[in-house]
């Protein structure tokens, strides 16, 4: 049996760093050396605690996890000769602050569909900050990093909230009965409300609802037979385009998935129905009778 494969993937700054060894640069270095010695001081000043020895490895690791982050981004094909180019013409300042916008970019995206009033509260932010800057950046400069990849698969996963929650916001605005401001918000329910509700026509959007419009709803359903692909068309055609991909994405797994949906033609009683969109609507329907 082969040996296993095991591909080396030190931090970006190291490897740029190394790249001195055949290109040697004694003011480059030093100025290199300097700069990052600068960095790793304010970011345990900031991050860590700049009293202890433990404080300033933990700003070290950090330090070369965030420039490494931000040489990756600014050169993703270049080789590591280039890094060094770029870390001597424009600063490893320069680099450090690209991964460090990139760190609070994603720590302010959402990282699910339940939002809450905490998530725009200035200090609950600052920790995020700081917990993601931990980790994806801190790494030991001679041990093997994957924190670029890891930046990649987070952010596009949060920015794929991030638009479920668009969607649920713009949902909210444009509620028919008017608009709902609650400052907790569950997305995936204020989608699911707007996709069941939608398949009674008449291009209501409904993201927001209680017991009694409910049992309204259903009966006109049973009553009506209204056409499902019609009422997504109505709602499709009320939303602007840039939510089309998320909202298509769910009506298509309602289409084939809802039991609300499946149910209301059927004998299922109210009771029954309403615990079903309970589980879909979740915080976003109102169970009192009203």
């Amino acid at each position: 049996m082969l040996p296993a494969i095991v591909v080396e993937t030190l931090p970006r700054l190291t490897r740029a760093i190394q790249q001195l060894a055949a290109n040697p640069d004694d003011d480059a270095a030093y100025a290199l050396a300097d700069e990052l010695t600068g960095i790793t001081a304010m970011v345990a000043e900031k991050f860590t605690n700049d009293r202890t020895a433990d404080g300033i490895q933990k700003a070290l690791q950090l330090t070369v996890g965030c420039v490494s982050l931000g040489l990756d981004h600014e050169l993703p094909d270049a080789d590591d000769l280039a890094a060094l180019d770029l870390l001597i013409e424009e600063g490893a300042e320069h680099a450090f602050q690209v991964g460090f916008r990139m760190i609070k970019e994603l720590s302010a995206l959402p990282e699910d569909a339940l939002v809450g009033e905490y998530d725009t509260d200035p200090v609950y932010a600052a920790r995020r900050l700081r917990d993601k800057f931990i980790d994806i950046c801190q790494t030991d400069p001679n041990q093997n990093w994957d924190g670029s990849a890891r930046y990649a698969v987070q952010f596009k996963q949060r920015k794929e909230v991030q638009a479920v929650v668009r969607l649920a916001n713009w949902l909210r605005r444009h509620n028919t009965e008017g608009p709902v401001s609650d400052a907790d918000l569950n997305a995936e329910g204020v989608i699911a409300l707007a996709i069941i509700f939608a398949v009674e026509g008449g291009g209501l959007i409904v993201a927001r609802t209680g017991q009694k419009e409910f049992e309204r709803f259903v009966k006109a359903v049973r009553k009506n037979k209204p056409d499902y692909e019609a009422g997504w068309a109505a709602l499709l055609a009320k939303v602007p385009v840039q939510h089309h991909p998320v909202l298509l994405e769910r009506i298509e797994s309602y289409r084939q998935n809802c039991t609300v949906l499946q149910n209301i033609k059927g004998r299922t009683a109210m009771k029954t129905l309403f615990a079903e969109l309970e589980n879909y609507a979740g915080s976003e329907l109102d169970a009192d009778y009203s």
